[in-house]
């Protein structure tokens, strides 16, 4: 029997599973609220650890900590949506999760996640299942190059895929399909990619944030621009998807949904995240209330506001490779918001930070972000692209 909750109270515990920069930035939210704020992540020092009342370090497949973690919250919710399924249903009986798991377990599974992207009526780009080499090859008939080949579960900022445009990259699949089930999708021959930021409570109120601009790199966000520089009738199309997905999945907390743009305006729902996302950061600055303090004000129950644009907004991620040269113009761009997560390791192309930069003029602002030479080296890749 899962566990029913009222509003939280200041003094109340949220507990979060998972301890990087989206459970840091959560858990400063909570805690401006008042509440108490728990961690369990397998790195005692992980960032949200640093700015929580107290943490559990252990595995989040360790059943006992989870069981002992859920003991001593009021609710959970939690950063990513690679956590199991099935334990955290089990966890549904000890402690009140508002999110709940039914979410995890179709947006942790391709197959299941665009299985109910069709039936809640949005577009999606055409996909196949599949699991061996043969299937690969019937897949490829039916949708022919270019396309890409996926697998299931646990990938993220472009691992765990490969693009295909011809019969000659069918050998760089072997591996993947051997080790994983997969999906095949139809490319999608995009112009932008976009994400929409949705918050919902357990009362049906909703908070929508304006459409992001997303520039990758290497499959990694670089960069986020809001708002987005399409026409408004496609803004609203891409609120419309939100709204109709969040419905349909009945969500508690955030939901970002990835788009994909086509050249004629046309929007494609390419993937959901049921949590805070990266190309929302930009709201802790640039909004009235930013993703973070709507999700924690969802899963404690509390009335969600509307939030608003206070400036247009540029926000660009700080890799490790990123990191040193950043800390140079911490001084030199006093006006930049720096953001740095606290995380011990900074290895190449880990998120380790990033920059909020308010603006009147968009355009003179990308340039300006060039100009720095903190960025040289993703610039050189964007361009050969």
């Amino acid at each position: 029997m899962k566990i029913l909750y009222k509003s939280l109270n200041p003094g109340d515990t949220i507990g979060i599973i998972g301890g990087g920069q989206l459970g840091k930035m959560m858990a400063q939210s909570a805690k401006k609220m008042g509440f108490v704020v728990g961690i369990l992540d397998p790195n005692e020092n992980c960032p949200a650890a640093q700015v929580s009342d107290w943490n559990i370090c252990a595995d989040y497949a360790d059943k006992e900590a989870l069981r002992e973690f859920a003991r001593k919250a009021t609710v959970l919710t939690f950063e990513f949506e690679n956590i199991d399924a099935e334990a955290l249903r089990e966890m549904e009986e000890l402690v009140a999760i508002p999110q709940g798991s039914e979410v995890v377990a179709i947006t942790q599974d391709r197959i299941k996640e665009k299985r109910f992207l069709e039936s809640s009526g949005v577009s999606i780009a055409p996909f196949e299942v599949v699991e061996t080499i043969d299937q690969l090859n019937t897949a490829v008939e039916k949708i022919g190059y270019p396309c890409v080949l996926k697998t299931t579960r646990f990938g993220y900022d472009g691992k765990g895929q490969v693009v295909l445009k011809s019969e000659a990259d069918k050998g760089a699949t072997e591996a993947l399909i051997a080790a994983n089930s997969c999906i095949l999708e139809a490319w999608v021959p995009f112009s932008k990619e976009l994400s929409v930021m949705i918050v919902r409570n357990q009362k049906g109120e909703t908070t929508i944030f304006p459409v992001s601009e997303n520039i990758h790199i290497a499959n990694i966000l670089h960069e986020s621009i809001v708002p987005a520089r399409i026409f408004p009738e496609v803004s609203e199309k891409a609120v419309e998807a939100a709204q109709q997905i969040a419905d349909a999945l009945q969500l508690i907390g955030t939901l970002g949904i990835e788009l994909f743009l086509t050249k004629d305006d046309v929007i494609f729902v390419n993937e959901l995240a049921p949590r805070p996302h990266n190309s929302g950061h930009y709201t802790i600055e640039a909004m009235s209330l930013s993703q973070f303090d709507a999700h924690i004000r969802a899963v404690a129950g509390l009335t969600m506001p509307k939030a608003r644009l206070l400036s247009s907004v540029v926000m660009v991620n700080i890799l490790g490779q990123h990191m040193e040269d950043s800390l140079a113009f911490r001084d030199k761009k006093a006006e930049w918001s720096f953001h740095y997560y606290g995380k011990e390791d900074l290895h190449t192309n880990r998120k380790v930070g990033h920059v909020t930069i308010l603006t009147n003029d968009v355009a003179e602002t990308l340039i300006e972000i060039e100009n720095t030479g903190i960025w040289n080296e993703s610039y050189r890749k964007l361009n050969l692209n």
